[in-house]
Order: C-alpha cells, then structure tokens, then sequence
C-alpha cells in the first residue's frame, strides 16, 4: 500500500490571524492521523504574509505535542539560511521530545526574498554553494558521539532521518550520492521531475540511512463532492500563486467564481504551466488521474499540498483523499 502524506503551509487566509492558521495546522494534522496519512510536514517560508510556518522547529512541536502516530517533518527547512549546528539541536530536540517521530527535510533556497535572506543574515551565495557539506556536516551531528568534540546537544546518536528536497536535478543527484530519500516539489516546478526521479534512480549509493531509493513527489490535490466545487477551491491558491508572482503576496483568498476577471491569459498559461500536477476535481476524477501520476513515476509515496481556504474542505479533501487511497492499494472498507 503507497503511504499518503500531507505538506502543509500553515495558511492564513483573508480575514484570519496567524494564530488561527496556527490552530487549523494541529486541527488538520490530528484529522490526517486519524485517517492514516504517514507523514505531516510543514514547510519553512518568511516574509510571506500567507504562511504561519516561518518558525518550522516551532511549529512542528505544536502539530507533535498534540498528535500521537504520524511522523511530522519539515518540508522543508530551507539549510542556506541556518548553521547545520543549530538545526541538529533543534531537531535533536524534537526526536529527544517525540521520539522516532521526526523527520527532517532539508531544501537548498532560501524560501524567501533577497531582502529578508539578507535580514537572516546569511551569505546566501556561498551558503547555496556548501549546501552539500552543510548536509554533510548535519548528518555528523546525528551520529555516534564517540570522539567527537563538537555535539550537538541534543542530537548526538539519534540519527533523525533525513530527507532531501529538490525542485531540480541538483537536489536529485545529491540525494542519490548521499544514498538519502528524496522528495521532488512537483506542486509548484513541475517540469524536470521525470528526469530528477529517473537521475535519482540511475545515480543511487545506498547509505546507513536508506539501502534502496525512495522517492516521493510533492503534488497540489483538492478533492469535493464534485469537479465543479474542486475547481473553485482551486481558484484560492491560483490566485495566491498569481499575486506572488506578481510580486504583490498576500494572505489567501476566497475562492472566486470568475477567474477571467482575475488574471490575463498570460497569467493564467504561467500559473496553469506551474500547478501541472495539480489534482482537483470529484473523488472518481482524481483517482483516476492519480493513478496514471503514481504510474508514470513509480512514486514510493505521494505527498499532497491541500491549500484552501476553508478548513472544513481541507479536512473535507483529505478524507475523501484517504479513500482514494485506499481503493488504489486494493484495500476493502469495513462494512
């Protein structure tokens, strides 16, 4: 059975407060577990006026303090703009915390604007350059302690598992040199993730961590009662993603009827262009389309990006998701 797991941005939606978006995160994330999704990870963005996630150590204790079996993660935490020392302490905390429960994804940009990366006073170019040994170096934090003279404290031993994420083939030939899991962001940079998963794949070097490769694209999924009310909860991230593109971010909107009223043709290509493995539509309808995706790519587990603006159709999506889920591994609801 493919394992279904959630991404999710903390978003703050028009009219609501970070603390809110803040509270609909754990909310969401107790109503995936209950549903058997595997991983719940929160992704680190800053200056964005739409997502709640900036402070993802935080965050994820929050969402881990009040779940009990799904594994929560970071999707990812953007290494350029920290020291490799401080995130082995903080996720040293958090397996320390919660046990084996914590994942740790790791991206190689910023997630923000050159300003604020310059406000997180990180050397942005060489900080990209080093990713590699910065990884590197991260992974000595987690190992035996035994000679070691700088310890991560927490952290030291508890080999928190590592993930990397890409939206390139970069990110996929580090991952298969390091021999770690690899998660592609097909939600928003769709076009090299056949070539990055094939790279991945062909490149692999099994390691203490992971003996095989083991892949898990990222896509946008809205699943409703029918394709029309999917498309218009859609309508609220294709405006989101349009605004951001036009350099105006902003919290998310409500969704909108009229999208020609919204954005231009060009605008609407670019943004359609984007969200390519975007799944939205009726639960026969997505099932449909997903099987042809988890085909073509082999996925070993699917990541879903559920960004709406109403919290009850969020939940709404990831239940009718999980049956989704369940009827492509075959199995057979209880009477």
């Amino acid at each position: 059975m493919i394992a279904f797991s959630i991404l999710d941005l903390s978003p703050i939606v028009e009219g609501a407060s970070a603390a809110q978006a803040l509270r609909n995160t754990l909310q969401l994330a107790r109503h995936a577990e209950g549903l058997g999704y595997r991983r719940f990870w929160i992704a680190e963005h800053h200056n964005m006026p739409g997502i709640a996630s900036a402070a993802t150590a935080v965050v994820m204790a929050h969402v881990a303090a009040g779940t009990s079996t799904i594994r929560v993660g970071s999707g990812g935490i953007m290494l350029p703009n920290h020291s490799p020392l401080v995130i082995a302490e903080q996720f040293g905390t958090l397996a320390s915390l919660y046990g084996d429960r914590i994942d740790l994804g790791l991206g190689r940009a910023p997630g923000t604007d050159p300003e604020t990366a310059r406000a997180l006073r990180r050397d942005l170019v060489s900080s990209g350059e080093e990713f590699p040994r910065d990884v590197q170096e991260l992974q000595h934090y987690f190992q035996d302690p035994a000679g070691q003279t700088l310890r991560a404290i927490p952290g030291a031993g508890l080999k928190v598992p590592i993930w990397l994420l890409g939206s390139s083939m970069f990110g996929a030939q580090l991952a298969a040199m390091l021999g770690l899991p690899f998660s592609f962001a097909a939600h928003f940079a769709p076009d090299l993730l056949l070539p990055a998963l094939s790279i991945y794949r062909e490149r692999f070097e099994p390691s203490s961590q992971l003996r095989e490769p083991y892949a898990m694209p990222c896509v946008n999924a809205i699943v409703a009662d029918s394709d029309e009310e999917a498309r218009w909860l859609l309508s609220s991230h294709q405006q989101a993603f349009t605004n951001l593109r036009r350099g105006r971010p902003g919290k998310l909107p409500p969704p909108k009827e009229d999208m020609q009223s919204f954005w231009t043709r060009e605008e609407q290509a670019m943004v359609e262009h984007a969200m390519r493995y975007t799944f939205a539509g009726s639960p026969a309808s997505v099932e449909h389309s997903l099987r042809g995706f988890l085909k073509l790519t082999r996925a070993d587990e699917l990541m879903i990006n559920v960004h709406v603006f109403d919290q009850a159709a969020r939940r709404h999506s990831l239940s009718l998701m999980a049956g989704i889920r369940d009827r492509i591994a075959g199995v057979t609801a209880p009477p």
